[in-house]
């Protein structure tokens, strides 16, 4: 952060390309009580290792699960009530059919690839196999490729790593691994399944009865910046507002803004980081928040 006197903070800012973020990245949507310098790499969660170790980011985006563990082991960072991006991930589970037709529980006592243990999308998935199709998680062996973000944390003694380099999304489709917990990296082949039958469907029931998106990444600010710059803090989220309303190609359902609106899915990542063994001590969704960030909207 840098500041002259009276003058507007610069905040360096990890930020991503997003149709919710593009008013503010174009210049369409600025302030005169702060400037967001969008410092960070590509893609953001490039950044999100040095955010929570080294500080290097005053504002900016950060995975749901990262934020839950930077404030479990005290790093310096408050949520805004604004998530960046956010999608149902029911159909993130994926296996390959030519090697047997898998139902959830029949990964139990296999091998499920995964890109870190602590990836949000892993998150998500996991609770809904867990939650929804009573897969026993610690039966499961999962196969990571990398470390999470948070160098306090050490993966669950069922996790092992993948020789460096590896292709999980091939070794799924070759049948090393008997699934693989995949986003935008899901292979897309004739013989791939949907780990959760009719996942799309199970998503929308799902979302009729929870009324819950699943949040992947949501805005945090440095805890200084809120304390010495609560103006700008406000400005930001005004920021994300009024670009959320000038976006195009947002989906329909989407994690709305502001906190009370997002408690029950702030809530259930909280509880599912628990369970998973990703946090160490149970948070409440009131102490992620301070009383500028949580006042906000």
């Amino acid at each position: 952060m840098s500041t002259t006197a009276g003058a507007a903070p610069t905040l360096r800012t990890n930020l991503a390309d997003y149709a919710v973020t593009k008013a503010m990245k174009d210049g369409r949507v600025t302030s005169d009580h702060v400037t967001l310098d969008y410092c960070g790499p590509t893609p953001a969660h490039n950044g999100f290792k040095a955010m929570v170790r080294e500080n290097q980011f005053d504002a900016g985006e950060l995975a749901i699960v990262t934020f839950l563990q930077a404030r479990a082991y005290g790093k310096p960072y408050v949520l805004l009530p604004a998530p960046i991006s956010g999608r149902f991930q029911h159909h993130c589970a994926g296996y390959n059919l030519d090697f047997g037709h898998l139902d959830p529980k029949d990964i139990e006592g296999k091998q499920v690839g995964v890109r870190t243990y602590t990836q949000t999308t892993a998150l998500w998935i996991r609770g809904i196999l867990r939650h929804e199709y009573g897969v026993d998680l610690d039966k499961v062996t999962w196969m990571t490729l990398g470390d999470g973000h948070l160098a306090e944390f050490t993966d669950p003694a069922n996790c092992q790593r993948l020789p460096k380099g590896s292709s999980i999304p091939q070794m799924m489709l070759d049948g090393e691994l008997a699934a693989a917990l995949l986003g935008e990296d899901m292979p897309k082949d004739a013989r791939v399944r949907t780990l959760v039958p009719d996942a799309q469907n199970a998503a929308k029931d799902w979302f009729a009865r929870e009324n819950v998106v699943p949040i992947n990444h949501m805005f945090v600010v440095h805890e200084n910046v809120s304390k010495q710059h609560p103006e700008a803090v406000r400005e930001i989220y005004r920021m994300i507002r009024e670009s959320r309303e000038q976006a195009e190609g947002v989906p329909a359902v989407f994690p709305p803004l502001g906190l009370e609106a997002n408690r029950k899915g702030i809530q259930l990542a909280i509880d599912w980081a628990l369970d998973q063994k990703i946090i160490p001590h149970r948070l409440s969704v009131d102490e992620l928040f301070d009383d500028v960030t949580g006042a906000l909207g």
